[in-house]
């Protein structure tokens, strides 16, 4: 636990940054209000501070402040930041050759639908031509999947949506169900009584949508696909780590 009296609303907004970066789970979002509240003072804050954190782990502060900067553009230092990171902050890799840089771009700018397409046709790329060219992917050739691209892909999800949102996330909620796809789904959001949620329009494309609401596995065509993805050895070992974010 950290020590020090708590952050009041007249804290200096350095010390607010730095309580929130330093603090637990359960701190920072505690803080989250006032760090929205105070975005205006942070902002100029930020890109020093992104200079200081890890960009090969998946800390969801960090992606909060890259938003945060991005809405402000204040005195140019989103296009400093842009012009620095194209590609985007968070540093990825991948062993099929694939580049993440236009679904790390839409997520950084909160365009959850747009990157929820984008993640759907990563992993047809990742499945291979044939996958391309039907449309969708086979639960057979997940297990053919490098494990470092769907950390990657896992990673942008869980950064940039407060670790409300990733595969790591929904194989957690899954363990808490007992493995019980039926009382996943409402969890998600992709059933309400006992109805699939309509896509596109149904579903809540923001940071109130309900945890692990994304990204979608086409549920439609049974619990096969999703099962072999939340349960690839790579997604498995986040998952057992996801409830410490």
């Amino acid at each position: 636990m950290l020590s020090g009296p708590p952050v009041t609303s007249t804290a200096r907004a350095d010390q607010l940054l730095e309580r929130f970066l330093s603090g637990s789970q359960r701190q920072r979002r505690s803080l989250l209000s006032q760090i929205e509240q105070r975005s205006d003072e942070l902002v100029p804050l930020i890109p020093d501070q992104l200079d200081r954190l890890d960009a090969t782990g998946d800390d969801w502060a960090a992606g909060l402040l890259v938003q945060m900067l991005l809405a402000a553009g204040a005195a140019g230092q989103a296009e400093d930041f842009l012009a620095r990171h194209p590609g985007g902050w968070l540093a990825l890799s991948s062993a099929a050759g694939l580049d993440y840089a236009p679904l790390q771009q839409q997520l950084m700018q909160r365009q959850f639908e747009e990157a929820d397409r984008l993640t759907s046709a990563l992993l047809r790329q990742l499945a291979g031509p044939g996958a391309e060219q039907r449309g969708y992917v086979f639960f057979s050739e997940v297990a053919t999947f490098p494990s470092v691209d769907l950390e990657s892909l896992d990673r942008l999800w869980v950064c940039y949506s407060r670790g409300r949102f990733g595969f790591s996330v929904q194989g957690r909620l899954l363990q808490g169900c007992n493995g019980q796809w039926e009382r996943l789904w409402p969890r998600l959001g992709w059933k309400q009584g006992g109805r699939w949620t309509r896509y596109p329009g149904s579903f809540t494309w923001s940071l109130e949508a309900p945890e692990g609401h994304m990204p979608l596995v086409n549920q439609l065509r049974g619990v096969r696909l999703m099962d072999a993805l939340l349960h690839h050895p790579a997604l498995l070992q986040r998952s057992s780590t996801a409830s410490g974010r």
